[in-house]
C-alpha cells in the first residue's frame, strides 16, 4: 500500500474506533467533510502537515505519529541533521507567519494576473512561507550551534 492509501486507511480506522462520523471530525478539524473522505479513500494525497495537525487534534493523537504514517517523519533516521526548534521558536515562527499572512490579507495583495487568489493557492503560499520560515531558523541554529554542542 501506498502512503496515500495507509493514511487515508489509518485515520479512517481511528476515526471508527473512537465511534466518530465524517461530519463530527470535519466540525472538530474544520477541514471539510468532502476532503476528509477523498483523505481517507485516498483519493486524494497525503495532506500537509498544517492538515495533518488539524485531524490529530480532531481525533486526539499524537501529531508525530500521524506524521509518520503520512510518511513525513522518517521513522529509523533523523528526517535531517537540523536541530529541532524548541516550542518558543515554534511560537515565534508561527507569530512571524500570522504577521505576514495579516499584511497579505488584502485582495490586491494575494493576487496573480490581477485575480484574487482562491483558497488553494493561499494555503500553498501560507505552507511555503511557514516552511521557510521553520528551515531558516532550523540553519541559523544549526549554524550558530558550536560543534561541541552539535548532536552529530
Amino acid at each position: 500500500m501506498g502512503f496515500m492509501s495507509e493514511f487515508g486507511a489509518y485515520i479512517k480506522k481511528i476515526r471508527e474506533s473512537k465511534g466518530l462520523t465524517l461530519n463530527q471530525v470535519a466540525l472538530y478539524s474544520e477541514i471539510s467533510a468532502a476532503q476528509l473522505s477523498r483523505i481517507e479513500t485516498g483519493k486524494r494525497g497525503v495532506p500537509k502537515p498544517n492538515t495533518i495537525k488539524k485531524i490529530s487534534e480532531a481525533l486526539k493523537v499524537d501529531y508525530d505519529e500521524l506524521m509518520k504514517v503520512a510518511g513525513y517523519i522518517d521513522d529509523d533516521k533523523p528526517s535531517n541533521d537540523l536541530p529541532p526548534l524548541s516550542e518558543k521558536e515554534e511560537r515565534d515562527i508561527a507569530k512571524q507567519l500570522e504577521k505576514i499572512l495579516e499584511s497579505m490579507d488584502s485582495d490586491t495583495a494575494l493576487s496573480f494576473d490581477g485575480e484574487p487568489m482562491d483558497e488553494v493557492t493561499k494555503e500553498l503560499v501560507r505552507a511555503a512561507i511557514e516552511n521557510n520560515l521553520r528551515l531558516t531558523k532550523q540553519l541559523a541554529k544549526k549554524k550558530f550551534t558550536p560543534k561541541k554542542y552539535r548532536k552529530d
